[in-house]
């Protein structure tokens, strides 16, 4: 069982008597992640970046050994990066696309991964074709079986979405589209740290993820892994001498694993915050703190329809901590707002951000509830409380 009193006296923004309920967006680091990078920032300004940097090597390779112990990765496929965009990016940019190829995207994939794919459609006349959902809002997998054929190079698969709490089936979509040879590039942003993440079962080519949300690591961090066969084989759409060694006048030698998508430069605070913030998650157990979660957003989906003009806008088989719902007569930025006053955090998602499945819902927008492990159920009852007197 999860340790809830420590894991509140270990999280300072627990102690400002606020309700937090935006670890979707960027969550409360806990003390540890906080003073890792403090102390690296005062180190640098010291000795200076590189000296200081040259102190902490065995703990910066320890980074990826504790994200790989949580996604069952080695740590020679992981490369670190500034955000799951980044990552997501840094991937699906590597692939070669000709005019005739396929991309396909799941509905309720982000903007940025949908936009990313347009652009290169435009550029080399491949195409982008959604991927139907079923009845209950998740992947279709029976119409992505129809819909896959060779000329599918890659598939983008939203695991968890920004606006709500559906999880869609990965593995089964994976091995659908293995089954023609095309790659699938899962985006774990809003699942890492919140969702049990085996790569090897899920059997993904490559997954990005961001260090500021439910792993509760600084923000302008996260992570890409690559399968290691591919990691060896494919070539980054940009180097520089950290991703490739310059080896002749007219030749470079590129790295030999996953950190052919790392540059060199990059914020050693931020990249020690977040091996601290993995390694609070590994000594808690994931699996306490993935349960702690997902009981507090079941508490709020129960409890959040008993108000009457409150929708609960989940949708899916299997649920993550996102509990996204509407309030009847007043727009979600008022219903934050509102909330924000009584010290409360929530976000809203609006149609932009995941333009496919808003739409096809008829929604412009949804609040967003939260809550991580440190959010007690007293806590949950002040804003359920909060958001009936609305």
């Amino acid at each position: 069982m999860l340790d809830e009193e420590r894991v509140r006296a270990d999280t300072p923004g627990c102690m400002s008597g606020s309700v937090f309920l935006d670890s979707a967006g960027s969550s409360l680091p806990p003390r540890v992640v906080l003073d890792t990078a403090i102390d690296h920032l005062r180190r640098e300004a010291e000795i200076g970046g590189y000296r200081a940097a040259n102190e902490r090597l065995n703990d910066l390779a320890a980074v990826k050994t504790a994200i790989g112990r949580l996604i069952n990765a080695t740590p020679a496929s992981i490369a670190l990066s500034d955000s799951a965009t980044r990552s997501w990016a840094d991937f699906f940019y590597s692939i070669p696309l000709a005019a005739g190829d396929r991309i396909l995207v799941s509905e309720a994939d982000y903007a940025s991964n949908a936009i990313a794919a347009l652009q290169r459609a435009r550029a080399t006349g491949a195409t982008v074709e959604k991927i139907p959902s079923d009845g209950t809002g998740q992947i279709d997998l029976d119409a992505l079986s129809k819909l896959v054929d060779e000329r599918v190079k890659l598939v983008s698969v939203l695991h968890a979405p920004t606006n709500g709490g559906l999880v869609n089936p990965a593995a089964e979509a994976t091995r659908i589209a293995h089954s023609v040879g095309a790659l699938v590039l899962l985006d774990a942003c809003q699942s890492t740290g919140q969702l049990p993440i085996d790569v090897a079962e899920l059997d993904v080519d490559a997954l990005s993820t961001t260090g500021r949300k439910w792993l509760r690591g600084p923000r302008g961090t996260g992570f890409l892994y690559v399968r290691p066969e591919l990691a060896a084989s494919i070539e980054p759409s940009r180097l520089d001498l950290h991703s490739a060694s310059w080896v002749g006048a007219d030749d470079y030698r590129l790295a030999p694993d996953a950190s052919r998508f790392e540059f060199w430069e990059c914020d050693v605070a931020g990249r020690l915050g977040l091996g601290a913030a993995v390694q609070y998650l590994l000594d808690l157990g994931p699996e306490n703190v993935y349960d702690a979660i997902s009981a507090r957003a079941e508490y709020l989906r129960k409890a959040l329809p008993e108000i009457p003009g409150v929708t609960v806008r989940d949708i899916g088989i299997r649920h993550s901590g996102i509990v996204s719902f509407t309030v009847d007569g007043v727009e979600g930025i008022a219903v934050r707002d509102q909330l924000a006053a009584q010290d409360i955090t929530v976000t809203v998602s609006h149609a932009s951000s995941t333009l496919l499945d808003m739409t096809g819902r008829g929604l412009s927008s949804v609040v967003r509830a939260s809550p991580h492990c440190f959010v007690s159920f007293e806590e949950l009852d002040r804003f359920v409380a909060a958001v009936a007197q609305l």
